[in-house]
């Protein structure tokens, strides 16, 4: 057999051996992972509050140019009961109506306070700013601290089986996992497949977090021990990180707080961003984690994200097509190599089947792509990828310097 004909039998099995070797033990992570599903905590439910916690919880809602989306949030937290002592709203100088919609529920909820936060100092992104300057100004009689998004639909019962929870488990920090709410099929299509990257590297909503820089975390509802935040003095471990959720559940989590991130599907809803395009720019420069971890870190995650999410779409069908058109001998490396990907394709739907109680699916026009979603993992992961290489310029309407936070 010539030489060069003899090459082209065997690279496609040397490819498939060197393949499988990193392959493999990224999927038994991932099995391990996907794993704990089954055993994880279950959804948190709405509770009914009692004397015991009246007037425990100062609620802060940081927002910037909120006016379109902020009604259901205050709706929402105005219905919570008598364990909430305040809702403070910080505004950061918003351009638009924020100031006047929360000065309309102002007048018919007396916790409700309006707030206007001190200008951005040097060195901190304004999220974590306006979320320290609430802390800063809530009552030292509350026990909790919650901060919570301004693009969030509290359902009834959220604050109270939250701190009745927190309380009896003696959870120091606890954040939740929301009800997305999507409308566009472009939404439906990509959405869940970027938010399959943190199953996948944090496992489902609920499940154990092992180490500090595995705790996983959401902002968007985020209850903290005033005494823990006070220990921490307040967001400054956060003050430069666009992820400020998860860097100070992982700082907490190191100095010995009790953490946890829950399934709060039945207590919480959100709305975060208006269509595909919003959601690739805004969500997919957070995605990546890279302020709470440290580079390696964020590299290794991306590595198994891209051989147990992303090249499964690409090996399937390439291998498919080089056994039927290809003369190259299929060996039993690429026999095997094809059955692992086929099964990572079959966890990945399965998954996409796990998540969909994540999801407002009823009445949503685009709704028919979600069950396409999984087609979006590629870019999903290619998001991640271009994440990781830059810090952000701009978010939330605020420009910040490059290199800088």
């Amino acid at each position: 057999m010539p030489t060069n004909a003899a090459a082209l039998f065997l690279w496609p099995s040397f490819v498939a051996v060197v393949l499988l070797l990193v392959q493999l033990p990224m999927a038994a992570i991932l099995l391990s992972r996907l794993m704990q599903g089954p055993f994880r905590r279950p959804p948190l439910a709405p509770a009914t509050p009692d004397l015991d916690l009246l007037g425990t919880v100062s609620v802060v809602v940081p927002t910037l140019n909120e006016a379109d989306r902020i009604r259901p949030c205050l709706e929402g937290l105005i219905r919570q009961g008598y364990e909430v002592r305040e809702i403070l709203v910080v505004d950061s100088r918003s351009t638009d109506d924020t100031q006047s919609v929360v000065r309309a529920y102002q007048a018919h909820d007396p916790r409700l306070r309006l707030l206007e936060d001190d200008p951005l100092p040097q060195g901190w992104v304004g999220r974590p700013w306006a979320l320290d300057y609430g802390f800063r100004q809530t009552s030292t009689a509350s026990t909790w601290v919650l901060g919570i998004d301004a693009d969030t639909q509290p359902q009834p019962g959220l604050v109270a089986a939250l701190a009745r929870a927190m309380h009896s488990e003696g959870y120091d920090l606890v954040s939740l996992a929301p009800r997305f709410i999507l409308k566009h099929p472009g939404e439906f299509w990509l959405q869940p497949a970027l938010l399959m990257t943190l199953v996948y590297r944090f496992g489902p909503a609920g499940s154990p977090s092992g180490s500090s820089q595995r705790v996983m975390a959401n902002g968007q509802c985020f209850m903290v021990r005033r005494s823990l935040l006070e220990k921490l003095n307040g967001y400054q471990s956060a003050s430069t990180s666009f992820c400020d959720d998860v860097t100070l559940a992982r700082h907490a989590a190191a100095q010995g707080a009790k953490v946890g991130f829950w399934d709060g599907t039945r207590l919480l809803k959100v709305r975060m961003y208006e269509g595909m395009t919003e959601t690739w720019r805004e969500w997919g420069r957070s995605l990546d984690l890279k302020d709470a971890a440290p580079a390696a870190q964020v590299w290794w995650d991306w590595m198994f994200l891209a051989l147990v999410q992303g090249l499964p779409w690409v090996l399937v069908p390439g291998l498919w097509i080089l056994q039927h058109f290809a003369p190259v001998s299929w060996s039993l490396a690429l026999q095997i190599l094809l059955v692992v990907n086929m099964v990572l394709i079959f966890m990945r739907l399965g998954m996409q089947v796990a998540v969909a109680t994540a999801y407002d699916l009823k009445g949503a026009p685009g709704a028919w792509a979600f069950w396409l979603s999984p087609l979006a993992d590629l870019a999903a992961v290619a998001r991640i990828g271009l994440s990781s290489l830059r810090r952000p310029t701009q978010w939330r309407g605020r420009q910040y310097p490059v290199n800088e936070p």
